[in-house]
């Protein structure tokens, strides 16, 4: 009897005018798993559920503007037609492309989340992997802002040396991939859900002359598509950005800082492996690095170390893994944080036997 209740208010719910829709939310995995850890929280630690929901809703305020950004430029590049354009220019060269995108991406406003979108609507146009994986890569160690309050808070030696080594974990990603890919491995990266989904694969031929329709929002079909699109891909990307921000929340609140400074304290022989198995689960976003960085600097922590674990937890955030994990299959994945891992480990060493002037 209980049974046939439940499913009768299912049908119920379905048939309602938001029921399929409100159906459709409750019954996704990432958002149950969500309301799962809320609920485990709120069994064992009422207090840190309430202070886990207000870092979550900050963290997105504070990602709203740039996550917009990212996926109206997503949703027109696809209604106007230019990620034909987007597509060839980093179709084109691959020395080229994979130099353009390690520039840009080391400079570029974008975190790895917001450029999320952006990201899925290159594969999807058929960009290469090699210059997606250099942007990818270098994107999340770097940005103007981010130059600023390193440069504030450890040294503008050590910003520039860092965005030195976001440019050449950029080239070392890229070329690395072009030469798996070359072999014949890591084809198709996006998910089945994702490149399988009827808005998501290219539209045309990246090797001919696209036609790009600039006043999309003129032609009602462009615009249905534009709004499509950034519905499609606005929730797909937010459900997995909640979550993401939901276990970071969890990271502040259970990982104490002395742990890390425990671990990362003592400059030694293996200082800059060491920063970078640590830097992998522990760091947070490269703003709150900068002053747990340079407080280990003062207790006497290897300058090489220091880029290593900031470099190796930018690429692994929780945020940044978790994103290119809902988007690419699982080996692209796993080739991403080993790229992030060994880009950052040379990097430590390059600063460390530059001199590491800080």
């Amino acid at each position: 009897m209980k049974g046939q209740s439940v499913s009768h208010l299912v049908s119920i719910l379905k048939r309602s005018r938001y029921g399929e829709a409100l159906w459709n939310v409750l019954r996704d995995r990432v958002i149950l798993a969500v309301l799962a850890g809320l609920l485990v929280l709120l069994v064992i630690d009422w207090t840190q559920a309430f202070k886990s929901l207000v870092f979550v809703g900050d963290a997105l305020v504070y990602m709203a503007p740039f996550f917009a950004m990212a996926l109206g430029f997503a949703g027109f590049a696809k209604a106007s037609g230019c990620d034909a354009l987007i597509a060839r220019a980093f179709s084109g060269n691959p020395t080229r492309a994979i130099l353009a995108a390690s520039l840009v991406g080391a400079i570029s406003p974008f975190c790895s989340c917001g450029v999320i979108p952006l990201i899925a609507a290159m594969m999807a146009s058929g960009v290469p992997l090699a210059p997606i994986m250099a942007f990818w890569i270098a994107s999340p160690i770097m940005d103007p802002e981010m130059f600023v309050l390193t440069s504030a808070g450890i040294g503008t030696d050590f910003a520039i040396a860092k965005t030195v080594a976001t440019f050449g974990m950029g080239l070392f990603a890229g070329f690395t991939t072009l030469a798996v890919v070359n072999r014949g491995f890591l084809r198709a990266p996006l998910k089945a859900e994702l490149s399988t989904c009827g808005g998501c694969g290219p539209s045309f031929d990246v090797t001919a002359n696209p036609q790009v329709h600039w006043a999309f929002w003129r032609d009602p079909a462009r615009l249905e598509m534009f709004t499509g699109e950034l519905a499609t891909t606005g929730w797909f990307l937010g459900k997995w950005l909640t979550f993401a921000f939901f276990l970071e929340s969890l990271m502040v609140a259970y990982v104490p800082n002395d742990w890390v400074a425990g671990a990362l304290g003592e400059s030694n022989v293996i200082a800059v492996p060491l920063a970078v198995l640590v830097g992998i689960p522990s760091y947070l976003n490269g703003y709150a690095a900068i002053p747990l960085v340079s407080g280990l600097l003062e207790l006497g922590m290897a300058p090489g170390a220091a880029m290593a674990f900031m470099t190796a937890g930018a690429v692994s955030s929780i945020p940044a893994a978790i994103a290119v994990f809902a988007l690419v299959r699982k080996p692209v994945f796993a080739f991403y944080v080993v790229l992030g891992v060994i880009g950052a480990t040379l990097s430590g060493y390059a600063f460390q036997l530059a001199g590491a002037p800080i």
